[in-house]
């Protein structure tokens, strides 16, 4: 006897499945300069705030995460320690790489995706429409371990 396979369909560009970036999604938030994000001299909550919703019909099992910002937002300078790859679905990002921008910076599109290499700093501005994208790693989400760098917080 053939079983059913269930399939749940749904579109990152509807407003349905999103939530306000918790904190906690990702226990390997660490700040550049040592120790845990949490303990840093800034304030996620001021600085995701309802700036960054996660889509929570993504599985993370899959390693992706499905992401919104609002226009203009700046996603704070950032590394992570496994490559990313990031294909934009609707809006734009403009990213800047380099410890401070200064070795590239690209605007990318829906349908263009960009791949940063592991330890390499960058800082993403969300376009004047906002952007909705996916973010994906070679390994397990368990294995993902993000540095957050200065530039783009609200500090406490």
């Amino acid at each position: 006897m053939a079983t059913a396979l269930g399939i749940d369909y749904f579109t990152l560009l509807s407003d349905d499945g999103w939530m306000d970036m918790p904190l906690d999604v990702m226990p390997s938030y660490l700040w550049a300069d040592g120790g845990l994000l949490a303990d840093a001299p800034v304030d996620f909550a001021e600085t995701f705030g309802r700036n960054m919703q996660l889509c929570t019909k993504v599985d993370p099992t899959f390693n992706f995460n499905g992401l919104r910002c609002v226009p203009n937002f700046a996603v704070p300078r950032h590394h992570h320690n496994l490559d990313e790859l990031i294909i934009v679905f609707a809006g734009q990002f403009h990213v800047a790489w380099g410890k401070n921008g200064e070795e590239g910076s690209r605007t990318i599109g829906p349908g263009e995706f960009w791949i940063s290499t592991a330890g390499t700093p960058y800082l993403m501005t969300a376009g004047p429409e906002g952007v909705t994208y996916i973010e994906t790693w070679p390994a397990p989400m368990a294995e993902l371990e993000t540095y957050w760098h200065d530039a783009g917080w609200v500090h406490r």
